[in-house]
């Protein structure tokens, strides 16, 4: 696909859009998108996906791959703990989800520190140490040159897309090590594998999660697994920001999610410092 012929759509909206995550452009690089699954520590990960019930907790999850992915989670008979900045879309998500008072949503803003160490402590009490969690949470700037990306629009996209996966990192893993479990899945592109002419903040901030993530899992002891996942090229908001009309010719985040639930919940501590793809 011809990029920069994309990014001169006269129909493009070029304008900044808060999504699950933002798709590769590049058809060959594959990868896979951040869920968060619970569950017991006694139950060891053994890559059987639908047959043990996970507790996955997933950020950025009130629209696009986020969304899409809970429901697909909760289908299966997994717990889902989600989390967004907008209560209504949390509130109408929940409701949509089978058994929707074995779930739990919170208004959380990964990129405060303090927020997510509220998180974190809310979710243990409730619900316990996460089996999986996905730092889904993203979003991208709007097609322009680096110099023309205000100061303000390159800090959001930095302090959403690597910040927020830090905060997450920070106040989980802890929780994680005692019991040497835990998957965490940190959402990246193949703009993290690669560079793209008007997205530069974008690339940017998923190659830090690539980065972030390799050396992170060089920190957490055996059992355990931190891996950046791309998950593919899906017609998101985000998507719809950067190659405009020409989004709708890609997948929908519905079937992305089919493949996407099954690839994270058979993630195991045997695939941690990985980069993969949906």
């Amino acid at each position: 696909m011809d990029v920069a012929r994309i990014h001169k759509d006269p129909k493009n909206p070029n304008s900044e859009k808060f999504g699950s995550t933002i798709a590769s452009e590049i058809e060959s690089s594959r990868g896979r998108e951040i869920t968060i699954t619970t569950m017991a520590a006694t139950t060891p990960f053994n890559g059987i996906g639908k047959s043990v019930s996970r507790t996955v907790l997933i950020t950025g999850v009130s629209r696009g791959l986020g969304r899409a992915l809970a429901q697909e989670l909760a289908k299966r008979g997994h717990t889902v703990i989600g989390c967004s900045r907008t209560q209504d879309k949390l509130t109408s998500l929940q409701s949509e989800l089978p058994n929707p008072d074995h779930h739990l949503f919170l208004n959380v803003d990964i990129r405060s520190n303090s927020s997510v160490e509220e998180l974190a402590r809310l979710v243990v009490e409730k619900k316990g140490v996460p089996d999986i969690i996905v730092n889904n949470a993203g979003t991208i700037n709007k097609n322009n040159k680096i110099w023309d990306v205000s100061p303000e629009e390159f800090d959001t996209v930095i302090d959403t897309n690597v910040k927020g996966i830090a905060n997450m990192l920070r106040h989980f893993i802890p929780l994680m090590i005692p019991i040497k479990q835990g998957i965490i899945v940190n959402m990246s592109s193949g703009w993290g594998r690669s560079g793209a002419a008007l997205v530069a903040p974008y690339c940017a901030s998923k190659w830090a999660v690539e980065g972030l993530s390799r050396s992170v899992a060089k920190e957490v002891p055996d059992g355990m697994a931190i891996v950046a996942l791309n998950p593919g090229v899906i017609n998101t908001d985000m998507l719809t920001s950067c190659f405009g009309t020409s989004a709708a010719s890609y997948q929908p985040p519905d079937a992305w999610a089919l493949k996407a639930a099954t690839t994270i919940l058979n993630l195991t501590g045997a695939d941690n410092g990985a980069s993969l793809t949906v």
